[in-house]
């Protein structure tokens, strides 16, 4: 006779039917037509039904509800809160800006509409710091993806060079992507000065812990059937990398570079207000001055919104083509 704790650990799955049991159940030729019924009805006995099931879901359901209320009230309440603090601490000048927040783009796009015949030789004049900024995103994006990319190998399991050392190697990605780009630009204004090299290793540094950490998860879903047969034949780790890794993963690496690369154009735009040069750089200069050149930061905002526009539509194309293929 089967043992009956077979049957209890089916009868826990309530989607297995009872025909499903006519077929796992072994019928011996000795074993007679009622003491086969009678299991059967033991074990359907025990099975879950479908009123169950739904309160049970429902239930679930209704916990989830609840505590999703409960953190949207704690959110909203530490938000009140937040305004709150920041008005006090401000003698009341926090919630008095929220009337000025459209003073300054009105100024701004009141005297551009008077300088409007100036825009195009603003454009041209600036046109030399945006391709500063492009040039910094380009060499930081290139920097990050090659460090992402040897980081993203040795913290995957199955791929690494040195197995023990994966924690390690993840965390250094942690670190890389938890630390802002505007902190460690700082940090390295202060000890190296002003200028785009500053920026290009701040945002390289950051960009090596994001891309490292995408790579990964690629790297994850690639094919060890490869790599184990150049194994077989000798291959070092390097050359089992580039040839049964790389094409596998290559079509994924780009078009994430690609992504990243718009992030860091806006990033090294940023870093401008801080003193790492680019357009960023002009535009501070140009709001610094106040009014009579708020024409010039209409033409630094207009060329910045068109160039990341334009590389936007261009890296989405890339993108799906690299992914998706050609489309007939």
């Amino acid at each position: 006779m089967p043992d009956p704790a077979i049957f209890r650990q089916i009868s826990s799955k309530p989607q297995v039917h009872l025909t499903a049991f006519a077929q796992i159940l072994p019928v011996r030729a000795d074993m007679s037509s009622t003491t086969q019924v009678s299991l059967m009805t033991d074990v359907s006995a025990e099975a879950p039904n479908v009123a169950d099931i739904r309160a049970d879901y429902a239930a679930l359901i209704q916990r989830k509800r609840l505590y999703g209320g409960a953190l949207l009230a704690v959110f909203v309440a530490m938000m009140v809160a937040g305004f709150r603090v920041a008005d006090d601490r401000n003698a009341g000048s926090f919630s008095d800006g929220f009337t000025r927040i459209f003073d300054y783009p009105g100024e701004v796009l009141s005297e551009a509409t008077e300088k409007a015949a100036q825009l195009p030789g603003h454009v041209m004049t600036f046109f030399p710091a945006l391709v500063e900024t492009l040039n910094i995103a380009a060499a930081a994006t290139l920097l990050g993806a090659i460090a992402g990319t040897v980081l993203s190998l040795l913290a995957t399991r199955g791929l690494a060079r040195w197995p023990s050392l994966i924690p390690l190697f993840r965390r250094v990605l942690d670190i890389c992507r938890a630390i802002p780009e505007i902190v460690i630009a700082l940090v390295l204004i202060f000890l190296l000065g002003g200028g785009p090299v500053p920026a290009m290793i701040a945002i390289a540094i950051h960009t090596a812990g994001a891309l490292g950490k995408l790579f990964s998860e690629v790297n994850e879903n690639a094919s060890l059937k490869p790599v184990e047969g150049l194994s077989s034949v000798g291959a070092s780790w390097a050359q089992r990398m580039v040839l049964g890794v790389f094409p596998q993963v290559g079509p994924n690496y780009v078009s994430y570079a690609l992504l990243r690369f718009e992030i860091n154009i806006r990033a090294s735009a940023i870093l401008g207000f801080v003193g790492a040069g680019g357009i960023g750089y002009e535009l501070r200069n140009a709001m610094s001055w106040g009014q009579g050149r708020y024409d010039e930061a209409a033409a630094i905002f207009l060329l910045l919104f068109l160039t990341i526009v334009l590389v936007d539509q261009l890296s989405g194309k890339l993108r799906d083509r690299l992914t998706h293929g050609a489309q007939s």
